[in-house]
């Protein structure tokens, strides 16, 4: 069955973009070629999870309480709790707060600094 193999985030202002990420994951940019395309590196090749990039965007940034109209791509991480507090010093916004999804784990939604929705995810089968 086909899987998803890369990502791609949509940045009004790449470089401001680059920086939350950086500060919030630890994520890794690097220019593609002369263009205005970075690869995004998230972790280390052999690990779960997948790799991607980010582009100027060329249309209209998300609208404040818009439903979601694309894929919300989500976030392993080990405190999520932790994870919400350094969204917001890191210059982004809790869209959604730390919530149970019973047996997975807890979740929490956040809006980088492009305005685009993402998730974080601390797996606990003991949620709920």
């Amino acid at each position: 069955m086909p899987r998803p193999v890369h990502f791609e985030i949509h940045a009004e202002n790449p470089q401001r973009a680059i920086d939350f990420y950086t500060k919030l994951f630890g994520w890794q940019f690097s220019q593609w070629g002369g263009e205005s395309y970075w690869l995004v590196k998230t972790g280390e090749q052999g690990t779960p999870g997948i790799d991607g990039g980010l582009l100027p965007r060329r249309g209209p940034a998300p609208a404040e309480m818009a439903a979601v109209n694309a894929f919300v791509c989500t976030v392993d991480v080990a405190d999520v709790d932790a994870m919400v507090q350094k969204v917001t010093t890191s210059g982004g916004t809790i869209a959604l707060p730390k919530m149970a999804v019973p047996t997975v784990g807890w979740l929490a939604y956040g809006k980088d600094t492009e305005g685009n929705l993402f998730g974080m995810m601390q797996m606990d089968e003991k949620a709920g």
